[in-house]
């Protein structure tokens, strides 16, 4: 059963690099979160809120929670899109995040849920809602 993606709200491509792989020659799990992660790093910046800005206004977005799937491999030199939307829940943000390959096949898709902290305290999130405004 093919799965429902939402239109992303930002996109970044990618190629696999060969430290990436492991020794069958595909990606290692733990590098689909470092491309997601490094995707929203860019999305944020892209919305007026890179991390340098975020450390100078003394916030901390925390992964809180992390839901994935791993439905097909990356191998090595394989050029992918790495796909992000994004929806608010109270003082949550909710990152629902794939990742296709060139042939537009499903790779990833995992739900990653951020939390703010602004000066070591919880924040409710306004800060992150008004620079997502256009995404949420």
């Amino acid at each position: 059963m093919k799965k429902e993606l939402p239109t992303p709200a930002f996109t970044m491509q990618f190629k696999v690099r060969d430290y990436e792989v492991d020794c069958e020659g595909i990606v290692n799990n733990a590098n689909y979160l470092h491309y997601m992660e490094h995707t929203r790093h860019e999305f944020c910046a892209s919305a007026g809120l890179s991390f340098a800005r975020m450390r100078e206004l003394q916030m901390s977005p925390v992964v809180r929670k992390v839901k994935i799937e791993y439905i097909r491999s990356l191998g090595l030199g394989e050029e992918f899109t790495s796909c992000l939307d994004l929806r608010r829940d109270g003082a949550r943000f909710v990152f629902r995040q794939w990742i296709l390959n060139s042939r537009g096949k499903l790779i990833v898709d995992a739900l990653v849920t951020v939390v703010n902290v602004i000066a070591g305290r919880p924040s409710r999130g306004e800060e992150f809602a008004e620079a997502f405004a256009a995404y949420l």
